[in-house]
């Protein structure tokens, strides 16, 4: 098919073309060096960085106060896979009816707490909901709960508020 010769012609340049594209590859990174050009001789100051902005911390309680129930409704759509709001019926998480307030673990017919649960005292109140659901995982290490959280504070405190509500 190919003589000698051809194939020799072939590969040089091949060869050849693969010289010329490290050759000018080499020759850009010299011309187009993006590297560091040593310190700064001086720096302008703008202020930009003394700009942070202070927060206020607000407790939970203010924000709860002033509670959407039916934002809480949308937000328990997320624990609805897991979680009934009807009493005693329970899902693969215990029944959330009457939770505000009633003792940790304590759901009637509810069997499968994590033993990290169980070794809780007190009870589902609305700060300590409030940082259950912040960060489950956080708050009582060890739950066999697999939900993240919910990071905005007035989700939480509408989801309480809407729990709180059910009982009434």
């Amino acid at each position: 098919m190919f003589d000698t010769m051809t194939l020799t012609k072939i590969a040089g340049s091949l060869c050849g073309a693969l010289l010329i594209l490290l050759l000018g590859k080499w020759a850009a990174e010299e011309l187009y060096h993006s590297g560091g050009h040593g310190e700064q001789s001086y720096v302008i100051a703008t202020g930009a960085e003394e700009e942070t902005e202070i927060v206020a911390e607000v407790s939970f309680s203010d924000v709860l106060a002033t509670a959407d129930i039916g934002a809480g409704a949308k937000v328990f759509r997320k624990c609805s896979a897991c979680h009934k709001v009807e009493d005693g019926a329970n899902g693969t998480g215990p029944h959330l009816y009457g939770v505000v307030d009633r003792d940790i673990a304590s759901a009637d017919g509810y069997g499968s707490y994590s033993g990290t649960l169980t070794g809780l005292e007190g009870a589902w109140t609305a700060e300590n909901l409030n940082s259950f659901l912040e960060s489950p995982k956080g708050w009582a290490p060890g739950t066999s709960m697999s939900f993240n959280g919910l990071p905005k504070i007035q989700d939480r405190a509408n989801l309480v508020a809407y729990l709180d509500s059910l009982d009434d």
